[in-house]
């Protein structure tokens, strides 16, 4: 299994046209709609707040929203397209609806969340986790370097930090541990049933 994708050239376009998608959306939510765009995030608990699940990770709450987000979701969002373009486009749908749908169910009442840090948190859970479920050492061995230098990002999956959405970071980890299981189980050849003589 491979830790950097075999295509790295697609894999940067891909990764960094969403990124610049994202800067465009910012683009025209700040100069054309003057911030309420944001409206279209995920509204907990109301039918009204359900089609923020699709819209959320694409909105941000201004330029330093966007701008901290930007390049933890280039580096894990790179390293996560090693399985081809296929493979992380599943991985991000995963974590995008688990974090969407884990939001809506449990964010605080009367609160709007937007923002790409779900699908980073999801990213570098799924990062960090695949080595354990597929046993292969170079993931093993990417997971505990991301590990040792990212590892306190996770705790952002605890509340504690007010007007920062731990429950989008929370579920959007959960949806990477699984993705990576859906990911290696599906690569896990199939066993060869015994042959029998008749």
């Amino acid at each position: 299994m491979r830790i950097i994708p075999a295509k790295p050239a697609l894999a940067a376009t891909v990764v960094l046209g969403f990124a610049v998608l994202l800067y465009l959306i910012e683009a025209i939510d700040q100069f054309t709609f003057h911030g309420d765009l944001d409206g279209g995030g995920i509204i907990p608990r109301e039918v009204a707040g359900l089609d923020g699940i699709v819209w959320a990770p694409l909105l941000h709450h201004g330029w330093g929203h966007l701008i901290a987000n930007t390049l933890p979701f280039l580096i894990f969002g790179f390293l996560a397209f090693s399985g081809g373009l296929g493979q992380w486009l599943a991985v991000t749908l995963t974590i995008w609806v688990v974090s969407g749908v884990g939001v809506w169910i449990t964010a605080a009442d009367r609160t709007l969340t937007v923002g790409a840090s779900g699908l980073i948190f999801g990213y570098l859970t799924f990062l960090l986790v695949r080595g354990l479920f597929s046993r292969d050492w170079k993931h093993l061995l990417l997971a505990v370097v991301l590990f040792l230098y990212y590892g306190g990002t996770l705790l952002g999956v605890l509340p504690g930090n007010p007007g920062v959405s731990w429950q989008g970071h929370l579920f959007g980890a959960v949806g990477g541990v699984l993705a990576a299981w859906l990911v290696v189980a599906a690569d896990r050849p199939a066993a060869k049933a015994p042959s029998q003589l008749t």
